[in-house]
């Protein structure tokens, strides 16, 4: 298979880094606005089917470009989600399939931001589906960790586990600590703030999709593997628009363990009017406040080595089980920074991130998934995938919860 991925940031980088060990990969570019990044990421896995190439983002016609001249089996975008639609759509004049960790861009409704949607994540991709079913060509949406692995998860319970389910909750917490700085996010604040600061979105059955107020629904959930206990609340996710799409459930959330601290630092980021994308003159130049934020702080990918603890993606599933008792189970992924930096030399947030792209881009090559237009991680059968991350070395769990309040 031949790649393109689009950003050699930490992801980025961790993508070529996971991909650089696997066989399937016959060549993959790294490109970026900064060349010397790219070529950095390509280097620095010393194999010579991965090398780098210079490209902006955000502009359609240089990605046309370069995807003509690569001709690639599958581009991948590792950028912030703000670059999904130029990347998009490139792809889908060009006819090249694509990948993406994470789905285009909601905007809240204009009257009602706390109760009605407005364009919810992943609308405008799911409306081209038609043109990319035409074209024979394919996008797989949301295949990260979350989403990604989450979503199969719930798929994985759905096909599997349960007869019925009331609820599907993606549950994300860590106890990660990062050594010499009093604020250094793990992952693109950027992306961070546009997650927690927008109307999160809650699916029910009957009702469908709707939203409530931002870091809403707080509870403590007791995260495996020595994590502990971690305040979690509701923040806007792609699982919410994806799950209910193809697995029948009552109720899907999405909750983040953010912590009180990081809470009220959002909520100071917000006041201020540095969440804000727009740009605003300073001395003669145009600057976004967010731009110059995410400039500000340090660059997630390399804070490996200051970094200590676990971090944990998984999916709380209630309901009833394939004989009609109640069952809970929690199914989860945890990733120790200490491991992935001995084996990769990536930090634990950003490599849990990238392996399931990888994962996913080996089982369509091997033709085991076989994707048809625009496809979100619950089209496909979830045993092959939790089968072979588990070859990459990377091991999944189910732990069983409470079933208090389950009523046959």
């Amino acid at each position: 298979m031949r790649a393109l991925v689009i950003g050699a940031g930490g992801v980025g980088k961790a993508i070529a880094n996971i991909a650089s060990r696997r066989s399937f990969i016959t060549e993959m570019v790294i490109a970026d606005h900064d060349l010397r990044r790219a070529e950095a990421a390509a280097a620095r896995v010393e194999d010579d089917r991965f090398r780098a190439a210079k490209v902006d983002a955000g502009d359609v016609e240089e990605l046309r470009e370069l995807i003509r001249k690569l001709d690639p089996d599958i581009v991948v975008n590792a950028v912030d989600p703000r670059f999904v639609m130029p990347i998009f759509r490139a792809c889908e004049v060009e006819g090249a399939n694509y990948m993406d960790m994470a789905m285009s861009l909601s905007r809240p409704h204009p009257e009602y931001p706390y109760t009605e949607c407005g364009v919810k994540l992943g609308d405008e991709q799911f409306a081209r589906d038609w043109n990319w079913v035409e074209r024979e060509i394919y996008a797989v949406v949301g295949m990260g960790v979350e989403p990604g692995l989450s979503d199969v998860f719930a798929k994985y319970a759905s096909d599997h586990l349960f007869s019925r389910i009331d609820e599907v909750k993606v549950l994300d917490g860590s106890n990660l600590t990062v050594e010499g700085y009093e604020f250094a996010p793990s992952f693109s604040i950027w992306t961070t703030i546009e997650e927690c600061l927008n109307p999160p979105v809650v699916w029910e059955d009957g009702t469908g999709w709707y939203t409530t107020e931002p870091f809403s629904g707080p509870e403590i959930f007791d995260f495996p593997e020595g994590i502990g206990p971690v305040e979690c609340v509701n923040v806007e996710h792609e699982e919410v628009l994806l799950i209910p799409r193809k697995v029948d459930a009552k109720k899907v959330t999405f909750k983040y363990g953010l912590g009180e601290e990081f809470i009220d630092i959002l909520e100071t980021i917000h006041k201020l009017g540095l969440d804000r994308t727009d740009r605003v003159d300073v001395k003669g130049v145009a600057v976004s406040p967010r731009d110059l934020l995410a400039a500000s702080l340090p660059d997630p990918a390399t804070l490996g080595e200051r970094m200590k603890g676990k971090t944990c993606a998984g999916t709380l599933v209630r309901g009833l089980d394939k004989d009609g008792k109640s069952k809970a189970v929690y199914l989860y992924h945890v990733v120790d920074n200490e491991w992935t930096m001995q084996h990769y030399g990536d930090q634990a947030v950003v490599w849990q991130t990238a392996i399931n792209p990888v994962v996913a881009m080996e089982l369509i090559h091997e033709g085991i998934w076989k994707p048809e237009g625009v496809n979100g991680p619950e089209w496909f059968d979830p045993v092959p995938f939790l089968e072979k991350i588990k070859q990459y070395g990377s091991p999944w769990s189910i732990r069983e919860e409470s079933t208090e309040g389950i009523e046959p």
